[in-house]
């Protein structure tokens, strides 16, 4: 490691851009200094080999604000763990010194997931490879964090509720992912689930209420599922073979789902054709 007063000066030179980095991703000027601060007793404080410095705080301080948004508490240096350093590709990157109001009321409503993954990806032009390595995820699944994000921000606050296949959609998606948050937003508080008697003799749940069981149910799972129309309606469905087995058949009310009902009658298949992912017809 270098002499304190080389890491020192190392690190003031790149304080500026961690603080305007933080203070984007939190909307919180005093939270993006305390967050770099921590930054800075995690630097001091390892005794690993840094081959890149930049790289190397950029990860340390999303992470920092990325249990900030969770939690909203004081985070212990001790439990960041920056992992393996990532290239650092946003230092001639220029954050604006504003922020719309609009903007951050709209950043509020994203979880904390797509807010880092959006604020990184669009404000400061980060290859999704690397937000992957600092969201612990794959570079498929931080895409599709900073377009879900995207979309949000993009919509009018009024007029935001998705469409009923954007819903079904996002709900497989987050199912597949294991994204527990996501599907709890997606899920109306007394959303019930049931199987028809078909459904149930192949292995589906009989009968799952409330919103914590049913995204525990589905929590990294269908991913043999794809995306059908039930009917006219859009949803998803078990298919082997080139088979639909089972249809996941959604009621979406006011964006959320609002109930899944597993069908596995052979007159309700007959039905079930498929349906490009983000189809809505």
């Amino acid at each position: 490691m270098p002499s304190d007063d080389i890491l020192t000066a190392a690190f003031e030179a790149e304080r500026p851009r961690l603080l305007r980095l933080a203070a984007r991703i939190l909307s919180d000027h005093d939270a993006a200094q305390d967050v770099v601060q921590h930054a800075w007793l995690r630097l001091h404080g390892t005794e690993q080999p840094i081959d890149n410095l930049p790289g190397w705080l950029t990860t340390v301080t999303s992470r920092l604000c990325l249990d900030r948004l969770r939690a909203r508490t004081p985070i212990p240096v001790e439990d960041v763990d920056p992992g393996g350093t990532v290239a650092d590709p946003v230092d001639e990157v220029v954050l604006a010194d504003t922020v719309g109001i609009a903007l951050q009321v709209v950043l509020d409503r994203l979880t904390p997931a797509e807010r880092v993954s959006f604020v990184l990806h669009d404000s400061f032009a980060f290859d999704f490879a690397t937000i992957a390595a600092m969201l612990d995820t794959t570079p498929a699944a931080a895409r599709k964090l900073a377009s879900r994000a995207r979309a949000k921000v993009s919509a009018p606050v009024p007029e935001d509720r998705l469409a009923a296949w954007e819903v079904v959609d996002a709900f497989m998606a987050a199912a597949k992912e294991g994204d527990l948050e996501r599907l709890l937003e997606l899920l109306a508080p007394g959303v019930v689930v049931e199987g028809d008697a078909a459904a149930v003799a192949l292995g589906t749940p009989s009968r799952l209420d409330g919103a914590g069981d049913v995204a525990g149910f589905f929590r990294g799972g269908a991913h043999a599922a794809f995306p059908v129309f039930v009917g006219d309606r859009p949803g998803a469905a078990w298919i082997h073979r080139g088979e639909a087995k089972v249809a996941f058949d959604f009621t979406i009310e006011d964006g959320r789902v609002r109930g899944i009902v597993f069908r596995a009658d052979a007159g309700v298949l007959a039905m079930v054709r498929r349906r490009a992912a983000g189809d809505p017809v």
